[in-house]
């Protein structure tokens, strides 16, 4: 091209096409809506979530999950496919938004929390598909559950509804970051961050879309777990005050991913994604994408992963459908 050069943001695609745009005034404002609600209760909802995480907590660890009414199979899903497996959800918590899930969490065995004031405006249908009203008014739960929980001081696993676990996943994370802190002990590798007695301050699961949106890290935000320490309160924080360009992008995710890449520039924070071509946390780009010879090895037992995350998939009927191909759709009146 004969064209001069100019300047131009990281966002731009191949094609030309801006990844990032800038958030209008009406997200604005409405996020400064919502933001306002959140502070004003913030008091409050502390005072009735604490002793529900105190309860419910293992080893200074929750496992976070946020839910609304139509997508509440794909919880019930997730609890009996768990049970088939013997696996105890003593430290689950289940942050509802809508009272008919909460009763239907509290049913299943889970512990639940509920907060009207901030999560009345989320839709109890699920979303007909990635980036619809329902979807983003989701992302915003997502927001506030990990949140909460990182602010009141707990490691925590996040995990959407979408999820089937083949073993526990947290001992894999809590052998992860003994092991780095004992090479540290040991003498270690003269203080690299992410290795030797530096243990990773968040793990995220392989999104597999690699593209502009999403880099560097191609984190997915429906898989991933957080220790507690001054630099994940921060980037939460500053994820909770960005609401305004999670309403822009339609996703919490690329938003999320923005963040990490500043955060880990300015104040250290050290994150891991696990590599999708290894088997431990496969997800939809491995149903979707991936040689198939790996998902046969899956449901062969071949290969047991720690878990698998239908991601990638339009709605909760195919998700649903999946589940079923893969012998993995475990509800039953006897579950329920």
């Amino acid at each position: 091209s004969n064209l001069p050069l100019r300047a131009g943001s990281r966002g731009y695609n191949a094609n030309g096409i801006r990844s990032y745009k800038s958030p209008s005034e009406n997200d604005i404002r409405g996020h400064w809506d919502m933001l306002r609600t959140y502070l004003n209760s913030l008091d409050s909802v502390l005072e009735e979530l604490k002793p529900i995480a105190e309860r419910v907590a293992r080893d200074n660890t929750v496992i976070v999950m946020t839910c609304n009414f139509g997508q509440s199979e794909l919880l019930m899903n997730f609890v009996c496919a768990a049970e088939s497996r013997g696996f105890d959800l003593g430290n689950v918590l289940v942050f509802s938004t809508d009272k008919e899930t909460k009763e239907l969490a509290e049913g299943l065995g889970l512990a639940t929390y509920y907060d009207e004031r901030n999560f009345e405006h989320i839709p109890t249908k699920e979303a007909g598909r990635y980036g619809d009203r329902a979807f983003v008014a989701m992302m915003y739960a997502k927001v506030v559950c990990v949140q909460l929980i990182n602010m009141l001081g707990y490691d925590l696993l996040f995990q959407d509804v979408d999820v089937v676990w083949y073993q526990n996943p947290l001992p894999w994370f809590k052998a992860d970051i003994q092991k780095k802190e004992l090479e540290g002990k040991n003498g270690g590798n003269g203080g690299v961050v992410g290795n030797a007695g530096h243990p990773w301050d968040m793990y995220f699961q392989d999104d597999g879309a690699h593209t502009v949106r999403y880099a560097p890290y191609s984190a997915n935000s429906g898989f991933y777990y957080v220790r507690s320490n001054e630099r994940t309160r921060y980037l939460f924080a500053s994820l909770l005050y960005h609401g305004d360009l999670i309403r822009t992008t339609d996703s919490h995710q690329q938003t999320l991913i923005a963040l990490l890449n500043e955060h880990a520039s300015l104040f250290g924070l050290r994150v891991k994604i696990l590599n999708r071509d290894t088997p431990e946390f496969p997800g939809g780009w491995h149903y979707h994408k991936k040689n198939k010879q790996f998902m046969k090895s899956i449901l062969t037992g071949e290969v047991t992963p720690y878990i698998f995350h239908m991601s990638w998939t339009t709605n909760k009927n195919n998700k649903l459908k999946f589940f079923q191909q893969m012998g993995e759709w475990r509800v039953k009146d006897t579950c329920v």
